[in-house]
């Protein structure tokens, strides 16, 4: 199984806290592989104000950041600030990185007049097209993500290993929403686009089982032929994906995702108040129903966290926190880890029908149930 491990709160935090919470679960994963999405994100070097996208990912040889930045300089991105980091690989196995990058750019002038819808497409194309150079250059350059206010980290490795040879406990970088995977390799080979948690137009998401789906949701997904639903190196890519399909596509609100990866049976829906709703939006997305076993974690652009089990409910996770403060773990002893002063008897591990949700005020944590009606206007 893999461990995963989220951490949301109103004042930044650095993402090292979260490493903690991984080091606490390990005996549930491999080392091969941690990754890191980093929500509100703040410099210590750097005035970010949250607009302006940040390009995460590595160049693995030097002829591969000179190709990136002619790349950029040629669709119109201004660099307006380069993260250093203060890199030591010495204890762990990559050798061959060249530079791991945070960039923060200034959007092409000719993009002024665009819509929001244009400006977020244009802005995972120019992920993509990053990506595919990488790939027909072996691999020598990855691109994880390049959005507004979002940074991505992966690399192989146990977790601590990883944000020391980073600096990551420097705390010249923090945010106020931290996900965190530790990947245990048991289905693919080593691939750092396989590594959790997996980003797509401001969503994200990550998972603690094995999608016995996979195959048929990937093959639907793909043949969509929609931009961003490719790659596939991980049977649970395809979580993120269908949450971006029914956010962006659907417009429909983050609780009809538990309504569409596991849909309630036909008698349950025959007493539902939306009751015929659910049965066409059932029959409509049947292709995405998972079989699990999973515990999935997502994110939204706004800062929204939440957990959702499959019907299976055999991969554990638990939520727990305070007032402005909030974990979500596999195990009690990562939420421990990054909120020990919390009153454990509110702590909740969902069941089937749950959706766990933080709002971005993180007041407190609303535990949505699959029998109850949802609003159909979807949240901003």
């Amino acid at each position: 199984m893999c461990r995963l491990a989220l951490k949301t709160a109103s004042e930044p935090f650095s993402p090292y806290e979260v490493l903690t919470a991984m080091e606490a679960m390990q005996e549930g994963y491999d080392g091969s592989g941690l990754g890191l999405l980093l929500r509100g994100v703040e410099f210590a070097d750097y005035s970010y104000r949250g607009k302006d996208p940040i390009l995460s990912g590595i160049a693995h040889s030097e002829e591969a950041l000179h190709r990136l930045n002619a790349f950029m300089e040629k669709r119109g991105f201004g660099l307006k600030y380069d993260h250093e980091f203060e890199v030591d690989l010495t204890n762990i196995e990559a050798k061959d990185r060249w530079k791991y990058f945070l960039r923060v750019y200034k959007q092409p002038t000719s993009w002024a007049g665009f819509s929001q819808e244009k400006v977020d497409q244009e802005l995972l194309l120019t992920r993509l097209a990053i990506r595919k150079d990488g790939e027909e250059h072996d691999a020598d350059l990855t691109a994880f993500s390049f959005w507004p206010n979002v940074a991505v980290i992966k690399e192989v490795g146990w977790p601590l290993d990883v944000g020391n040879a980073l600096g990551l406990n420097d705390d010249r970088i923090k945010a106020r929403v931290c996900m965190a995977q530790g990947r245990q390799n048991t289905n693919y080979g080593i691939n750092l686009y396989a590594c959790h948690p997996f980003f797509i137009e401001g969503v994200a998401t990550m998972t603690n089982g094995e999608n016995t789906a996979f195959i048929p949701i990937k093959e639907y997904l793909t043949g969509m032929h929609l931009p961003g639903y490719m790659g596939y190196q991980s049977d649970s890519e395809v979580f993120a994906h269908i949450l971006h399909f029914v956010l962006r596509r659907l417009k429909l609100p983050l609780e009809a995702y538990k309504h569409i990866i596991t849909p309630l049976k036909t008698e349950e829906l025959d007493v539902h108040p939306q009751g015929e709703f659910l049965k066409g939006l059932r029959n409509a997305c049947r292709r995405f129903i998972i079989d699990g076993p999973n515990c999935v974690i997502g994110t939204l652009p706004d800062e929204t966290c939440f957990m959702v089990q499959d019907h299976k409910k055999l991969r554990p996770g638990t939520v727990g926190g305070k007032p402005g403060e909030w974990a979500m773990a596999s195990e009690m002893c990562g939420v421990d880890a990054m909120i020990p002063d919390r009153d454990r008897s509110n702590d909740f591990q969902p069941m089937r029908e749950n959706s766990v949700i933080i709002s971005p005020d993180r007041k407190d944590m609303t535990i949505w149930s699959q029998f109850n009606q949802f609003h159909l206007t979807q949240a901003a």
